[in-house]
């Protein structure tokens, strides 16, 4: 992190991205360059170790809203019978990821991909909230070569995954995911490449830090 950042608290920088925008990527890179400790699914880890429960029972419900409640109902293996003599829900597991997410937060300079972290982190200062998004073809593209999917799987892929992770997002916030008033600033990275669209954001954050 930059020196004249010092002094301010840590720097709390939040990534919501498009499937397929390469948003993790830029997000790994922004942690590179402010020196920020990186947290994508790393979080699962820490709500597991938070809660006592198991990484998997997060990794299911991992910005699924409503997941949980189809896991009681159809007896799924993971699925362990003191969870409904202790009253656990989905909103329980979501404040076990809430308090690591605050934990985290607390403990340094952060980067947070997803999971509400924007919304969880609301109260703290020296937070830069960012959307990326990216052309439909690029991000076809993009699932095509992670997956091997031909163009009408992988647009079907990105629907189904982002209509899970916007009614996620809806349901715990209150906000729309995507939305540019939910935001600090929204990108679409096709414009720059990603490379050149990090660079864009991190000149922001550091104005944003000067200026409040």
């Amino acid at each position: 992190m930059n020196d004249d950042m010092e002094g301010n608290g840590n720097l709390i920088i939040n990534v919501g991205r498009q499937l397929g925008s390469g948003g993790r990527v830029i997000a790994q890179m922004l942690a590179k360059d402010f020196n920020c400790q990186y947290y994508d699914k790393e979080l699962l880890d820490l709500a597991a170790q938070e809660s006592g429960f198991s990484k998997k029972i997060f990794e299911k419900t991992d910005e699924k809203q409503g997941f949980f409640h189809s896991v009681l109902r159809f007896g799924m293996p993971f699925a362990h019978d003191s969870w409904y003599g202790n009253g656990v829900s989905q909103e329980s597991l979501f404040k076990f990821q809430s308090d690591a997410i605050k934990h985290a937060a607390d403990q340094g300079p952060c980067v947070f991909v997803g999971r509400c972290a924007d919304y969880i982190l609301r109260e703290y200062p020296n937070t830069v909230n960012v959307f990326i998004t990216a052309n439909i073809e690029d991000r076809i593209a993009q699932v095509r070569e992670k997956h091997g999917y031909d163009v009408d799987k992988a647009l079907e892929y990105i629907h189904h995954k982002e209509s899970a992770r916007a009614s996620y997002y809806n349901f715990y916030t209150g906000k729309k995911w995507g939305s540019s008033e939910s935001y600090d600033l929204c990108i679409n990275s096709s414009i720059l490449g990603m490379e050149a669209t990090e660079k864009y954001i991190a000149e922001f954050i550091k104005w944003k830090m000067e200026n409040g």
